[in-house]
């Protein structure tokens, strides 16, 4: 959205139901101009903008790896497979009888392989959050 330049001017907006005019009462005296701005003369400090340049690609590359970056990237990738995962589940509705030891239940393809793919998932994970504690103990061990 852009202003009209009669605001950038400094005169007062209009009044509602007026036709544009400045009302009586308020001060119409000009805002002075901004001084403007010299340009730095091309050559005489080439090094210090090429030094700068760099300064600022420097920290653009610092500021692209974060973990917020890591994080949201992961959400998305996230999203992407549970959208596909959801059209697996709907294009999979025939109920399947599973029998494991004593147990029985009949439940749709999709939702008894979401249900095994969770379960491994788990077990992965309680895999690697063991060895995360067994590693820690032994760098404390060594360290103390």
């Amino acid at each position: 959205m852009t202003t009209p330049d009669r605001r950038r001017t400094g005169n007062p907006v209009p009044q509602w139901g007026s036709q544009g005019e400045p009302h009586p009462a308020h001060d119409t005296a000009p805002v002075p101009e901004p001084a403007p701005v010299t340009p730095v003369p091309a050559g005489d400090d080439h090094d210090a903008v090429l030094a700068e340049r760099d300064r600022l690609r420097q920290t653009v590359a610092d500021v692209e790896h974060t973990r917020t970056r890591a994080t949201w990237f992961g959400v998305v990738i996230g999203a992407v497979i549970l959208v596909l995962l959801l059209v697996f589940i709907v294009q999979n509705l025939e109920s399947q009888r599973i029998e494991l030891i004593f147990w029985e239940v009949n439940l749709p393809l999709g939702v008894s392989l979401l249900i095994a793919a969770i379960a491994g998932a788990l077990i992965v994970a309680l895999i690697g959050g063991l060895r995360m504690l067994q590693l820690r103990r032994a760098l404390k061990k060594a360290a103390g």
